[in-house]
């Protein structure tokens, strides 16, 4: 998978920072133009298994909705794998010569080992407390922000796809996807979706709705 030269620049620094912390840090590279497989560099990928092709996780419910996240990044923030570790993990968005948003420069640290050493580690260990399962509400001041990043993942989402021969199933895999990213936790997303594939907001809703269920199975 290729990578633009100016995601390119970022991996001297995504190296350094990895090789820096030996075997319990990795760095992830994404190119936020290609939201279906935005990972475009990765850094000693044993930490999370993040592969080159893959997308974001954590991007939008984690970040992007934070109330911590502001002048473009977020610090310090936790997860668990499905194997059990805990990570933390900090982004930082990428913009290009005209203030775009192209990418994301993502650092998580497996853990484990020093929450055993806690009492030590105080400080490296610092959480955010207000940290919750649900995404928090942006501020007015990076609301604008927030929704320019979320339209371009949108927009980059369909791409050039002629939304006119896209058959019922076609759709529900593409919802599906901004599904599962976090786009329909934000103000608006359904219609401005339901815009760009040509239907109602309505049968959004319907798609919306029969992805849940099958979710629940």
């Amino acid at each position: 998978m290729t990578i633009s030269k100016k995601l390119k620049a970022y991996i001297p620094l995504a190296d350094m920072i990895s090789e820096s912390f030996s075997n319990k840090c990795e760095v992830v590279i994404h190119d936020l133009l290609t939201p279906q497989n935005s990972v475009v560099y990765v850094s000693n990928g044993s930490i999370t298994d993040r592969r080159i092709g893959q997308s974001f996780d954590h991007l939008i419910k984690e970040v992007l909705l934070s109330k911590d996240f502001k002048n473009d990044y977020k610090a310090n923030y936790t997860f668990q794998l499905k194997n059990g570790k805990k990570i933390k993990s900090s982004t930082s968005l990428i913009r290009d010569e005209n203030d775009v948003v192209i990418g994301a420069f993502c650092m998580n640290f497996e853990i484990d080992e020093f929450i055993k050493m806690q009492s030590f580690l105080n400080i490296f260990l610092s959480e955010n407390n207000n940290a919750s399962k649900e995404p928090d509400v942006p501020t007015i001041d990076s609301f604008d922000n927030v929704s320019e990043i979320i339209d371009s993942i949108i927009d980059n989402t369909i791409g050039e796809i002629d939304v006119s021969k896209l058959k019922r199933n076609d759709n529900i895999e593409l919802l599906s996807f901004m599904y599962d990213k976090g786009i329909f936790l934000t103000k608006g997303a359904v219609d401005k979706v339901a815009k760009k594939l040509q239907v109602s907001p309505v049968t959004i809703y319907s798609y919306l709705d029969e992805i849940r269920k099958t979710n629940k199975k």
